[in-house]
């Protein structure tokens, strides 16, 4: 074990920075270099005091502010992923926890702390044998959620040139063919518009309150001061927090969990597979479509399936008219987007075939999407259940 500051690739204090950004950034001190580590300084709204991220580089010349302190390590003797990952296993959060100082404020932690924090220090191979593995791991995370982004907007694109550009309609009524689409699904499109307060619709589409055609419900929190509503923990449940890191729009887990008696105290019950959630407040518009069975606390707005529009249709309705959602929101202390002020949105309705094709081609997309992030799931898992042995030195690594 050494401390911290015998890493650092320079022996000033000044590689540990918390100055404020220049304007001026030919100021080599405030640049940042590939492999720089950042901590952060106080606890954000994501993150805890000293959440650790690596640099790995950027095409233009990028600086750091003063939430973040900045440790360069000397990259002859130290490989900063492997401190990274370090930093991300429970022994490095618990060396971050001794330092982290609770004020008046939020709490936080002081570079000149950080300095002094014990680390390991491994033989320099064993080092980048750990991080080469750690990160072959990552980068096959990174992969299934590049993919993931990809299958998404592929939906999206979808839905909006169906349901909002209208391009069939279009085109059809220009007396082309619409592109990439087959006859039997251009058949479905009618080849006119009509007015509605919406302005113009394909013509034969309607124009309904959302709470008529889906519907919308919300949940509750049985007491956290009771154990028996939350032991045995059996039932999945979920507040927005547990949409705030996810990556792409499925829910696959909770946090939490309740018992039997938990569950008799939110009305709603559990939802079906394949519900949408929408985070109705703090903020509002996190969405998810669930993955297994939950219940939900009472800052969402929940679309199970069974009406005239899909959960899955309704994850893009959302997304598409999410200013218009937040516009209806009110509140003093925070905004929030109540159900009785969601239902009134005027929605868009399409006719039943239509509806059924697009389901169709998402449900594909999105098949395939939440097989990856399952799969992105599984090898975090794996990841982080390798961390620490693999730096403590419990499990060797031999790399070729």
């Amino acid at each position: 074990m050494v401390n911290m500051g015998e890493l650092f690739a320079y022996p000033r204090i000044r590689n540990i920075s918390m100055d404020l950004v220049p304007i001026d950034v030919k100021e080599h001190h405030y640049l940042l270099e590939t492999g720089d580590l950042l901590f952060a300084r106080q606890s954000l709204v994501l993150s805890g005091a000293g959440q650790c991220s690596i640099f790995l580089g950027n095409d233009s010349p990028t600086v750091f502010e003063s939430h973040l302190i900045r440790c360069r390590l000397n990259p002859i003797s130290s490989n900063p992923l492997f401190y990274f990952y370090f930093f991300r296993s429970p022994d490095g959060r618990r060396v971050i926890e001794a330092i982290v100082e609770q004020g008046a404020g939020a709490s936080g932690i002081r570079g000149s702390d950080l300095v002094n924090v014990q680390v390991p220090n491994p033989s320099k191979q064993i080092q980048d044998e750990v991080a080469g593995l750690l990160g072959s791991i990552d980068d096959r995370i990174t992969l299934l959620r590049e993919t993931n982004s990809t299958l998404e907007a592929i939906a999206q694109a979808l839905f909006k040139s169906w349901f909002v550009d209208f391009d069939p309609v279009h085109a059809k009524m220009q007396g082309r063919a619409p592109e990439g689409m087959d006859e039997a699904t251009a058949a479905l499109f009618p080849d006119s518009f009509e007015e509605s307060e919406l302005g113009a619709v394909p013509k034969g589409w309607r124009v309904m309150p959302v709470g008529d055609v889906v519907e919308a419900i919300g949940g509750a929190t049985p007491d956290t001061k009771t154990p028996e509503y939350w032991e045995p923990a059996e039932h999945h449940w979920t507040t927005p927090k547990d949409l705030s890191g996810i990556a792409s729009p499925v829910l696959l887990s909770t946090e939490r969990k309740l018992s039997d008696a938990g569950l008799k105290k939110i009305g709603s019950g559990l939802l079906p597979v394949g519900s949408l959630l929408m985070s109705s407040r703090a903020p509002i518009g996190y969405l998810a479509l669930t993955q297994v069975s939950m219940a939900i606390n009472q800052g969402y707005i929940a679309i199970p399936p069974g009406g005239k529009l899909s959960p899955l249709y309704m994850l893009f309705w959302c997304q598409t008219n999410m200013d218009s959602i937040k516009g209806r929101a009110n509140g003093s202390t925070f905004m929030e987007i109540s159900k009785k002020a969601f239902r009134p949105i005027p929605a868009l309705v399409p006719s039943q075939p239509v509806l059924v094709a697009f389901e169709i081609l998402a449900e594909h997309l999105f098949a395939r999407l939440i097989e990856n992030e399952k799969q992105v799931q599984s090898l975090a898992s794996i990841r982080d259940a390798l961390l620490s042995r693999l730096i403590s030195g419990q499990i060797a690594v031999a790399m070729s």
